[in-house]
């Protein structure tokens, strides 16, 4: 589902709980929908990927001295989004709360908990319904 959707889908009960980035739940104004918020932080269970794709044999045509410059410019991007990222995070919380919504921050042992109910049910089906869906789901388990 889009995350355009989810406020109407929470509205008509078709949607009791959702994942998608600070700043969406921030600008679909989900916090008028929601009693509890769990924000990012140094544990959570969805993180936003947005990576920058090169076909590789055009990269590999680039000189050395682009390629160097193509990958210190994105290494300084990357710095850079990641703050914007955390000061997202940090003003969905004070909007959340301002909301009077309930901030639930999740801790290592909760995601523990989260985890091993995930492996007997979801992980479960995913491995017995996708094909490959073992090496997919140990690949996906490997991002830290």
């Amino acid at each position: 589902m889009a995350s355009s959707e989810i406020y109407n889908a929470m509205q008509t009960g078709v949607l009791n709980a959702a994942n998608t980035s600070s700043s969406s739940f921030v600008s679909y104004r989900i916090y008028e929908q929601v009693k509890c918020y769990t924000p990012a932080g140094d544990v959570a269970l969805w993180f936003m990927y947005q990576p920058l794709l090169m076909n590789k044999s055009k990269f590999e045509s680039l000189s050395d001295a682009q390629q160097a410059a193509l990958r210190a410019g994105a290494a300084k991007a990357e710095a850079y989004y990641l703050e914007e990222a955390k000061k997202q995070d940090a003003a969905s919380v004070k909007v959340f709360a301002d909301a009077g919504v309930e901030i639930a921050n999740m801790s290592p042992a909760d995601f523990e908990a989260w985890r091993a109910i995930a492996m007997e049910t979801s992980y479960k089906k995913f491995v017995s319904d996708v094909s490959d869906g073992q090496e997919l789901l140990d690949l996906a388990l490997s991002v830290e």
